[in-house]
């Protein structure tokens, strides 16, 4: 997955990098990071042409791998590059890539699970959720295998 590039996911978007996401060293805080795949995670999770929530239920994290590999300055954009690597039964997980003028500045592994609002236990994918989520696998084309 190291040579992926933001066209080879299925998913993207982007962020407006703000001057109040730098720090003292003059380039983007890490935690701002975290916020910039949050951008691409909810457009898999909550988009309205295509909804993978069922009602009663929520998504949380229940892992997110984070590799920093460059700075991001400001002033500019932060793409977002979004896949899924895997579908379970009652979880997901995204493979993201944050690109700063067509250079990866991160890499993220993120786990999600569905999870009951009312039990606070883990809720099967629907299968129009499962068959949703399917169109955006990264594949074999992409430098990794589908799940």
């Amino acid at each position: 997955m190291k040579n992926l590039k933001l066209q080879d996911f299925p998913l993207k978007t982007f962020d407006k990098i703000r001057y109040a996401d730098t720090d003292r060293q003059g380039h983007v805080n890490n935690a701002n990071f975290s916020s910039f795949l949050e951008t691409g995670r909810v457009e898999v999770l909550y988009n309205p042409n295509d909804p993978v929530l069922r009602e009663g239920a929520s998504f949380v994290i229940a892992s997110l791998k984070l590799e920093f590999l460059n700075e991001i300055t400001w002033p500019g954009e932060v793409h977002i590059g979004t896949g899924v690597l895997k579908i379970g039964n009652s979880s997901l997980t995204l493979f993201q890539r944050l690109f700063q003028e067509e250079q990866g500045v991160a890499n993220a592994e993120t786990v999600i699970v569905q999870v009951d609002q009312m039990t606070r236990r883990s809720a099967p994918l629907t299968d129009h959720a499962k068959q949703t989520l399917s169109q955006w696998l990264l594949n074999e084309g992409h430098g990794t295998a589908q799940a």
